[in-house]
């Protein structure tokens, strides 16, 4: 078993703040606990290499600043500022209500540890936690994207699915060259930029952000 106090921590800190995700109805609460999990996340690459006895590289300090950059700052400023300049703060009521997606997600957890135990590596990781928080964070990401009606929620979504992606990538940090590391940082920024523009639209033609409502739209 792989144990390093830190990097475990983190990582369980990542996968509760999924389910404080799930739980929040406020708008604004959900940006800020996918910042603060992102802000942790980025901590990983560094952490990784210490937890296995090696100096933190050039590669490790960019991916963690660009995570931070992107993820902690600048992505969470566009979101706020699409929320404030709109009258919606609170999610409107999901497909699955919040206490159910809680219990799914929670579920989601239990699962991954499951199907972790399962793998099979062509590496150990740095923790014995990283496999089972990746797939329950692309899961949770997944049920937030499907489940939610909000625009933003749904763009939330992407970001947590993104995150677990972001996990399960520390499994090659040290294999994977750091351009293709930093263009889909890149893209994950695009993706959100775009979305930031149609969400802003939205709300400026229907007074609203709740995608659900854009099925009763009928060409004319």
């Amino acid at each position: 078993m792989t144990y390093h106090p830190a990097i475990d921590t983190i990582l369980v800190l990542a996968m509760l703040l999924n389910l404080s995700m799930l739980a929040s109805s406020r708008l604004a609460t959900c940006i800020r606990l996918f910042a603060f999990q992102s802000f942790l996340l980025a901590l990983l690459p560094v952490g990784g290499e210490i937890a296995v006895g090696e100096l933190p590289s050039l590669h490790a300090y960019l991916i963690a600043a660009a995570a931070i950059g992107l993820k902690v700052i600048l992505i969470p400023y566009v979101l706020m500022r699409i929320l404030r300049s709109g009258e919606i703060h609170k999610d409107v009521e999901p497909f699955i209500g919040f206490t159910a997606s809680v219990m799914i997600g929670a579920l989601a957890i239990v699962a991954s540890f499951a199907m972790a135990s399962r793998l099979v590596l062509p590496m150990p990781p740095f923790s014995d936690l990283v496999l089972p928080a990746a797939l329950s964070t692309i899961f949770i990401g997944l049920l937030t994207l499907v489940t939610r009606v909000t625009a933003i929620t749904q763009v939330i979504g992407y970001l947590v699915l993104e995150n677990g992606i972001f996990i399960f990538g520390l499994f090659l940090l040290n294999r994977t060259p750091l351009l293709v590391e930093l263009g889909i940082l890149l893209d994950v920024f695009v993706g959100v930029f775009i979305m930031a523009i149609v969400v802003y639209h939205i709300r400026r033609e229907f007074d609203h952000i709740d995608t659900d409502l854009l099925d009763e739209l009928k060409e004319v």
